[in-house]
């Protein structure tokens, strides 16, 4: 990974000088516009409305649009004069439970790596706020946009995720919250016991994104010239008389998957004997593993998978 920030954390009298990473990728399968005849790239230009001539990059500036349909020109010399209080600082403002914190507010996640003059404050803060339970609300600004953002501890490592602000996040003003719904309670109990049959520890490792996977399938065939084969859609189930049946049926057939994989435990087991492997691997890993386990546990989210490597990619192959 390329670090595309440095600077350090605020806390108290206390600085950490840290470089950050963007922690997440897509794995999109990513598309130019092609003529479709012979292959050949669509460009666009940078035209102005006024003249009609191409404008280069450098003669581009930034325009606000006023409601009289008249526009201010923002150059980069009027950016760079705005006060940032935080352009090379990650300032702890608080500490919070993370389940005070609604996740609707997350935006981005990044990875935080100290410098080598930073590493033990760095590792006194990690494990200070990992037996905490608690994450850090701090202040940061990223590419000339000052934002909140939550500091946590995944893996050993600072996790900062940026948030948006309050007025960034829509009300959910709709009309059906307004109307009086009659909800059985036979509805209700066999929606929550469809809850607990389809209950289990979540492993990211059982999903995948099928769309990309066919995708790249059918970009591979046109590659070696073979047929594509369209893949069969599965039959829609039937639909319910009721509610209440569609909930029932969807009870037993939610118990007849289980039943199929199992009743969970082998996987519990595994997953605990992974823990006590890695636990030995550290050397301190049992001592943290119990003082984790005193104090109950704190809120963390589920680790993403590695993701599968990219499909050979290939040209398009022309007559």
């Amino acid at each position: 990974m390329r670090s595309i920030w440095k600077g350090a954390i605020s806390f108290g009298l206390v600085t950490i000088p840290v470089k950050l990473y963007s922690a997440t990728e897509q794995r999109d399968v990513a598309f130019h516009q092609v003529h479709r005849t012979d292959g050949g790239r669509i460009r666009f230009k940078r035209v102005c409305t006024k003249d009609g001539e191409e404008v280069p990059y450098s003669d581009i500036a930034k325009g606000y649009e006023l409601p009289s349909g008249e526009t201010v020109v923002l150059t980069d010399e009027d950016f760079a004069e705005l006060p940032l209080s935080t352009s090379r600082r990650i300032d702890v403002l608080q500490f919070t439970p993370l389940e005070q914190v609604d996740p609707i507010f997350f935006n981005k996640t990044y990875y935080l790596e100290p410098d080598a003059q930073g590493v033990k404050p760095y590792v006194l803060l990690r494990d200070a706020l990992e037996d905490s339970g608690k994450v850090a609300v701090v202040k940061v600004a990223l590419r000339q946009r000052e934002s909140l953002a939550t500091l946590r501890v995944r893996d050993g490592v600072f996790v900062l995720e940026t948030m948006l602000w309050p007025d960034e996040v829509r009300e959910t003003d709709f009309p059906f919250l307004e109307e009086d719904v009659d909800v059985r309670s036979q509805e209700l109990q066999m929606a929550s016991s469809l809850i607990d049959t389809m209950t289990s520890d979540f492993d990211p490792a059982e999903y995948k994104d099928a769309y990309r996977e066919a995708l790249q399938a059918v970009i591979e065939a046109k590659i070696e010239g073979r047929e594509v084969v369209v893949p069969e859609t599965e039959e829609a189930a039937p639909a319910a008389a009721d509610l209440l049946s569609a909930l029932r049926a969807s009870v037993e057939a939610a118990k007849k998957g289980r039943e199929g994989k199992g009743d969970g435990e082998p996987r519990k087991a595994a997953g605990a004997a992974k823990a006590g492997s890695r636990a030995g691997k550290d050397g301190a890993g049992t001592a943290e593993s119990g003082r984790g386990a005193a104090k109950g546990g704190t809120a963390k989210k589920a680790a993403g998978t590695k993701a599968k490597p990219k499909a050979k990619s290939g040209t398009r192959k022309t007559a």
